[in-house]
């Protein structure tokens, strides 16, 4: 098999649910980039070498065949590491390097947030012979609209020195609408052409789609931009065009790059206040934030080639080559499902989007299973998940004495919206178990226990709930919600036992030892009757529902165990688990239970963390590796398919392959 994964889609500009911007091709050049959702936000890029124009990415035109389609350079190389996308092309004696980096660099929320990405070319001489280089590149108007009847205006402004351009909506309704398969139409796209000792001049200009198709044809940007403002995206599309002139280059490679960036001005709506971006406690405007990322460029682009490296090594040690794959494409994707903003207090809030789910935001069991990229990086995102449901779960509108399942639909937390909140819809040992364990794992990973301690009423009542509803869950809802509720769900009651095991770690952090004993002991209790209650009659595996022998699923939530070190169950728990898991295996991995062939890629990695060996990993996460390789569904990394046939199953872009971390949680490190 080929050892090389062709990704379902490769991440080019990732910062955001809203500034995120996807190849779905196997070659850059054989189709438009676009926004997550499938919806085109087009690229095109260029290359004039030696007076012949070459294209490289995306298209010159918008729809149909047309005769002036410049002939591409040939890709001869793709690499996805977790910050960069790198692509190799090869024309007239040429190699050109095209590196998409966005430096998400997780110590650093400062950079983190910032919304701007890179892209740098690179070119060299492969013939021994000087060759002239110059690289269009362009950006349409199609990022800051959600529909293309919407109408922009556009100008020009000089950024430190830099050329630089910007386009928005006229409208600018800024954070009026929400939902799931939409796009920002407020706020403002720029490109800003760096000029730099280490790159070549550059020449900007603010065209439409007959200032690409001439370059195509010619070879040069017009002398003068369009005017004809404002205008329907629709209307002879509105884009933002870059000529570097890179010169002759020879053996040694000479670079350039652009910066793209999105001020969308208010980010959040927070419980009915507007929230900006969190870079916004440090730079006043946008072009503030886009000269110190111009300026910190090379240091950025170091930092980011080592978090590269380092990353993708710990992660070859800890589950081999096909978890490196994994984790390069999960990374940025799991980052970008999210937005980061303060509240009031100066707090982290690190909000998620439910994408082609319904849209939420904050969902708490969306938060659980991307929390291990999190924990292992920076635990204080995952306290920026938990803040806004704390905050919700002790206001007047929430009734209940359980933890709530979101705080809004995004862009807008202004409380709960699912299932318009009737009590027979909600998750209640679900969410309860979730948000436990998230705050024991964050207390556990920074040594303190601060974050309890701020949070302690909400989180001894919803111990208390679980001790009373846990075990032998009623007929409720859980994050499988796609395959319908269940009663007697014995993976549910996994997740109450390592909450309230969980809990009883807090108490202990706290200084409360006799609670630490009554709560452990709790959890010890109710693993062993759960032994009893859950194993099948052919003794070889355990129950999907404690009251039906001959079912089973994944009892994903088991990892904790291991990851807290509690011991509350057996190895052989675990390892019988797994081995049943091993032997149900369809072509692209273990369904998830025994109503149904799909699966979801998050629990998979999580189940496969049970073993002890390298090897029995390997051989739980490969089919996963294979569907992503082969499936047809070109969009970011699904984590609902189907294990017979590598379909994806509607959900795309969510942040829970984040889950893909947790074997880092174990190895070789622990919590």
């Amino acid at each position: 098999m080929n050892r090389t994964l062709r990704p379902p889609a490769v991440p080019l500009v990732t910062v955001d649910p809203y500034f995120s911007v996807w190849s779905a091709s196997d070659r850059l050049y054989e189709s438009h980039t676009c926004h997550w959702t499938g919806k085109r936000h087009a690229m095109t890029g260029m290359a004039v070498i030696d007076d012949t124009v070459y294209r490289f990415m995306g298209r010159v035109h918008l729809s149909g065949p047309d005769p002036y389609e410049p002939p591409h350079m040939e890709q001869t190389g793709l690499r996805v590491l977790p910050l960069s996308s790198i692509y190799t092309f090869e024309a007239g004696g040429v190699r050109l390097e095209v590196d998409f980096t966005t430096p998400l660099l997780p110590g650093e929320l400062d950079v983190l947030s910032r919304p701007a990405s890179y892209i740098t070319v690179r070119a060299n001489s492969i013939d021994e012979r000087l060759h002239s280089v110059r690289i269009y590149f362009d950006a349409t108007a199609e990022w800051c609209v959600d529909t293309p009847d919407q109408q922009v205006e556009w100008g020009r402004l000089t950024i430190d020195g830099h050329p630089a351009m910007k386009v928005g909506t006229t409208a600018q309704p800024v954070l009026v609408k929400d939902g799931d398969n939409v796009r920002i139409d407020w706020g403002y796209l720029y490109v800003v052409a760096p000029r730099t000792d280490y790159s070549g001049e550059a020449a900007v200009a603010i065209g439409s789609l007959r200032t690409r198709e001439a370059f195509a044809a010619e070879g040069r940007l017009p002398e003068a931009d369009d005017e004809r403002m404002p205008r329907a995206v629709e209307d002879d599309t509105p884009l933002l065009a870059v000529l570097l002139d890179i010169g002759d280059v020879g053996a040694e490679a000479k670079s350039a790059f652009v910066v793209l960036g999105y001020d969308d001005i208010m980010s959040i709506e927070y419980f009915h206040k507007p929230l900006p971006a969190y870079w916004r406690h440090i730079f006043a405007t946008m072009e503030e934030m886009l000269a110190a990322a111009i300026r910190d460029y090379p240091l950025a682009m170091q930092k980011c080639e080592l978090f590269n490296r380092e990353l993708l090594e710990e992660a070859a040690a800890a589950g081999g080559p096909y978890y490196a794959d994994l984790l390069a494409i999960a990374y940025r994707q799991a980052i970008a499902a999210h937005k980061l903003v303060r509240d009031e207090n100066g707090d982290v809030l690190f909000l998620s989007k439910e994408c082609f789910s319904n849209g939420c935001i904050g969902t708490v069991d969306v938060s659980y299973p991307s929390a291990p990229l999190f924990l292992r990086y920076n635990p204080e995102l995952v306290k920026g998940m938990l803040r806004p449901i704390m905050r919700f779960a002790r206001s007047e509108a929430w009734p209940y004495e359980f933890a709530p399942h979101d705080v809004g639909r995004y862009p807008k937390a202004n409380g709960q919206v699912y299932r318009q909140n009737k009590r027979e819809e909600q998750m209640p040992v679900e969410e309860c178990g979730n948000m436990l364990i998230m705050a024991a794992a964050v207390c556990a990973a920074e040594q303190s226990d601060a974050f309890a301690q701020e949070h302690w009423d909400l989180l001894t009542l919803w111990a208390e709930y679980l001790a009373g509803h846990g075990l032998d869950p009623e007929n409720q809802n859980c994050t499988d919600d796609f395959a319908s509720h269940l009663a007697h769900n014995a993976n549910l009651s996994i997740k109450a036992i390592m909450a309230i095991g969980g809990y009883g770690i807090l108490c202990r952090m706290r200084g409360l030892g006799q609670e630490a004993s009554h709560y452990y002991d709790m959890a010890k209790r109710m693993a062993k009757e759960w032994q009893r209650m859950a194993l099948d009659a052919s003794g070889g595996h355990y129950k999907l529902t404690f009251d039906r022998d001959g079912t089973w699923g994944m009892k994903y939530n088991l990892v904790w165990d291991d990851i807290f070190q509690l011991e509350l169950f057996p190895q052989e728990v675990k390892q019988k688990e797994l081995a049943h898991y091993l032997a149900i295996r369809n072509e692209y991995g273990t369904p998830l239970d025994s109503r149904n062939t799909f699966t979801k890629s998050d629990w998979l990695v999580w189940v496969a963390s049970f073993a002890k060996e390298k090897r029995q990993f390997e051989e739980m996460i490969e089919p996963l590796w294979r569907f992503l390789h082969e499936s047809p569904h070109r969009v970011p990394a699904g984590d609902w398919y189907d294990t017979i046939e590598p379909l994806n199953k509607r959900f795309q872009h969510r942040s829970v392959v984040g889950g893909f971390f947790v074997r880092l949680l174990l190895f070789p490190k622990r919590l």
